[in-house]
């Protein structure tokens, strides 16, 4: 039993872009689950040479994802496989202006060079593409971009703390949300946050400072969790406490990935717009 492809219909495979790329709209399509919209709107186009994709382009701009989206698996394990023929996906480009996930609004550009594969015939006379991972000999470059308002991001957080906050009989009256740039690879955050239950009202602050070295080292920093209210203050005690255990934590961005996928930048933005930006190489 090989393991589970991506499945692209009945064989022969693909022979012309057009083919692969009705292929996969219609795999995106059987994939998405009732938290996505807008994939009518999403532009696929493929260019085929001999075995290789000379190029692939996704558009996915108007595409919604909501905030618990349930996608169908629809990976497929032939009983036993006729024929394998490796490829490569010379470029592929990810385009979205913008995609919104959970109501925001988010600008996204991407792409990479270099991605293996193979085409996988089955047995019951279906193909499919098996996904090769990248290795130092056959490394991945490329580069990704991921802009969005920072006045959308505040919008966002709010709702998503009020929504989480409700059950507990809290209500999040307000929050306010300061992005700080202190390089292109540093930034600072603080969150006020005034909240109420019953009689009680009171506010919270939360400050933290993030920041990435030249070896793409991500140290988090100056991690604190304070409100002036005593009685707010002992509930916050326990998730203050991990919360601020975090601080210093270094988590090296550059060994979680595979071999074959070498992190060499990353860079934050801070303005109207929130930008982060990383490039492969």
């Amino acid at each position: 039993m090989t393991q589970r492809l991506l499945p692209l219909g009945p064989a022969p495979r693909p022979t012309t872009g057009d083919d692969l790329a009705d292929r996969l709209r219609d795999l995106a399509a059987r994939a998405a689950g009732p938290g996505v919209t807008g994939l009518d709107r999403a532009r696929v186009r493929a260019d085929l040479d001999g075995d290789d994709v000379a190029s692939l382009e996704l558009d996915l701009t108007g595409v919604a994802v909501g905030a618990s989206p349930k996608a169908t698996d629809v990976t497929w394990a032939p009983a036993s496989v006729t024929e394998r023929t490796p490829g490569t996906v010379r470029r592929v480009r990810l385009d979205a202006h913008p995609l919104t996930a959970v109501d925001l609004p988010v600008d996204v550009t991407a792409e990479a060079q270099g991605l293996r594969f193979a085409w996988v015939t089955g047995s019951d006379g279906q193909i499919g593409a098996e996904l090769v991972e990248p290795d130092d000999a056959h490394p991945v470059t490329g580069h990704a971009r991921v802009a969005a308002s920072r006045a959308g991001l505040v919008a966002t957080l709010h709702g998503m703390l009020a929504v989480a906050l409700q059950p507990q009989g809290i209500t999040l009256s307000a929050l306010d949300v300061d992005l700080e740039s202190h390089g292109p690879r540093a930034a600072g955050l603080r969150v006020h946050a005034k909240i109420r239950k019953g009689i009680l009202s009171a506010s919270a602050t939360a400050t933290a400072s993030a920041a990435v070295d030249a070896r793409m080292v991500l140290t988090l920093g100056d991690v604190r969790i304070t409100s002036g209210n005593p009685i707010v203050a002992a509930m916050l005690a326990v998730v203050r406490g991990k919360v601020e255990a975090a601080a210093h934590e270094k988590i090296d961005l550059a060994a979680a990935l595979p071999p074959g996928v070498r992190l060499v930048d990353v860079r934050l933005d801070v303005g109207e717009d929130l930008m982060v930006s990383a490039r492969l190489g």
